[in-house]
C-alpha cells in the first residue's frame, strides 16, 4: 500500500515537473485584473477628453469632423490606446516577475520566450493592420481588428501557459466579430473585451493558482 502511494506521489511530481518545463505558469491573475482596468480608464478618457462627450457613434462624430479635427484625432486616439498598451505590459511583467520570485522560479526561461514570440507575431500583425485601417479611415473596423487579433495572439500563446487564456482568447475573438457588426459601439465593446473580461479572468486566475 505504501509502495503504491508512493508511486502515485512520484507521478504527480514528474507530472508537475514535466508541465514547469513546458509551461509558463508565473503568469499573474492580477497582470489581468490591472489591464483590464487600464482598458477601461483608457476607454473612458477617448470618450470624456479626446472625443469631447462624444455619441458613443464614434464613427458618426468623426464624420462631422473637418479633415485637420479628424488627423489630430487620430493620433490622439493612437497615443491613448498605446499608453493602455504600454501600461498594461507593464502591469503584466511587474506582477508575474513577483509571483516568479515568490514561487523561487525564474522569469526569464526559454518556454517565456517562445510564448512572448506566439504573442509579438498575432499582435505585431494585428498593429499593422490596424494602422493601415486608420491611415485608410475605416475607423469602424479598428476595435473589432484590436480584440481579433489579439483574441488569436492569446490562442496562439495558450499552449505555453495556463489552458484559461486560450478560452479568453476565444472570447476577445468572438467580442471582436460581434462589435464588426455593430461597429458604431467601439467603445462598448473595448470596454467588455479588453476591459471587463481582463478582469474576470484575472480574479478567477488568482483566486485559483494564488489565493
Amino acid at each position: 500500500m505504501k509502495n503504491d502511494t508512493k508511486s502515485i506521489d512520484d507521478i504527480k511530481a514528474i507530472r508537475k515537473i514535466m508541465e514547469e518545463s513546458s509551461r509558463f505558469l508565473s503568469l499573474s491573475g492580477l497582470s489581468g485584473v490591472f489591464a483590464g482596468i487600464t482598458a477601461i480608464a483608457g476607454a473612458l478618457v477617448a470618450y470624456f477628453f479626446i472625443l469631447d462627450n462624444g455619441s458613443i457613434h464614434y464613427n458618426e462624430y468623426l464624420r462631422n469632423l473637418s479633415a485637420e479635427e479628424t488627423f489630430s484625432l487620430r493620433w490622439q486616439l493612437i497615443a491613448d490606446a498605446a499608453l493602455v498598451l504600454v501600461l498594461s505590459v507593464l502591469f503584466s511583467f511587474h506582477f508575474s516577475i513577483k509571483k516568479a520570485k515568490r514561487d523561487g522560479k525564474n522569469f526569464w526561461t526559454p518556454i517565456s520566450k517562445r510564448l512572448l514570440i506566439s504573442l509579438l507575431i498575432p499582435l505585431v500583425t494585428g498593429g499593422v493592420f490596424v494602422f493601415i485601417l486608420l491611415l485608410q479611415n475605416h475607423i469602424q473596423l479598428i476595435v473589432p481588428g484590436f480584440l481579433i487579433f489579439y483574441g488569436l495572439a492569446l490562442v496562439n500563446a495558450g499552449k505555453f501557459t495556463f489552458g484559461e487564456i486560450f478560452y479568453l482568447g476565444i472570447l476577445e475573438i468572438i467580442t471582436g466579430l460581434a462589435s464588426a457588426f455593430v461597429p458604431g459601439w467601439g467603445i462598448i465593446f473595448w470596454i467588455f473585451g479588453f476591459g471587463v473580461l481582463h478582469i474576470i479572468y484575472g480574479l478567477a486566475m488568482y483566486r485559483k493558482y494564488e489565493a
